[in-house]
């Protein structure tokens, strides 16, 4: 598909705007910016993985519910170590995010805190589920969410959904995206899984954009759009098909940046 514009221009158009956009600068307002605060990867896989999964609805809202959260929990990685489940779900009783509940939320932290026991970390275990010959993170994603609502004993799924039923799974790819990539936005900190095997982030205005620069004919924004997208990505940064993510998801979100720089280099329509 990315052929329909040339690669070499789009290349170069991609790379002009990661150059322009790609810089701490542009990061608030983003829950990405809570991962700044923990040095240690033991603490930022936590903090990654509370404020991707709580990435839904207005970024006002979100940021709140993610320090709120974090709030609660001087060192992550301490605090996980040494709660119980009934104890989380003390914590966090009076928690809420939109449809989100503090039992949710604690159910899952539950799940991440049995994650770590059995395999050491968080990236242990992502990375259990990664097998020779998987072209993207995919399979390992099914196995990490579904090890995580198992170590939870149940109802996690609206804050760590699993890839088998079609979804986009953003929120998870996002939280990847954090921790496998490392530039002056994303902080890293997780070394087994490469950035060649991610999966693009896609939401409601990644798939809009995305259609209108040719990279996906699907008629949802679902988990095979996000793999035709990220096919395209990977046509132009083999290495590394998710670098322009943050880039493109500026357009749209600050009042600065506007959808048009990107489409009109790259010859493409409007954003529906």
């Amino acid at each position: 598909m990315t052929a329909a514009f040339g690669l070499g221009k789009r290349r170069q158009a991609l790379e002009d705007l990661y150059g322009k956009y790609n810089r701490r600068e542009y990061v608030h307002p983003d829950p990405l910016e809570f991962l700044y605060n923990y040095d240690d990867p033991r603490d930022r896989e936590i903090v990654g993985l509370v404020a991707s999964s709580l990435a839904y609805g207005r970024v006002r809202q979100i940021l709140r519910s993610v320090a709120s959260v974090l709030d609660r929990m001087a060192s992550p990685a301490k605090y996980l170590a040494g709660s119980t489940r009934e104890g989380l779900e003390g914590t966090f009783a009076g928690f809420k995010h939109r449809f989100t509940t503090g039992r949710e939320l604690a159910l899952m932290l539950a799940g991440a805190k049995g994650a770590i026991e059995r395999y050491g970390s968080l990236e242990a275990c992502f990375a259990s589920g990664m097998k020779d010959g998987d072209e993207t993170v995919l399979p390992a994603l099914r196995e990490f969410a579904g090890q995580l609502n198992t170590l939870c004993g149940c109802g996690a799924r609206s804050l760590v959904p699993e890839a088998g039923a079609g979804s986009a799974c953003k929120r998870l790819n996002l939280y990847l995206r954090w921790m496998a990539r490392r530039d002056e936005v994303d902080p890293g900190g997780w070394e087994s899984v490469p950035a060649r095997m991610l999966i693009v982030p896609v939401d409601t205005h990644m798939y809009r954009l995305c259609g209108a620069l040719g990279m996906t004919r699907r008629k949802a924004a679902d988990m095979r759009a996000a793999l035709e997208i990220t096919a395209c990505f990977r046509e132009i940064a083999p290495e590394d098909p998710v670098k322009y993510d943050f880039a493109l998801t500026r357009l749209g979100i600050r009042s600065e940046c506007d959808p048009r720089e990107i489409l009109e280099c790259c010859g493409a329509r409007e954003v529906a």
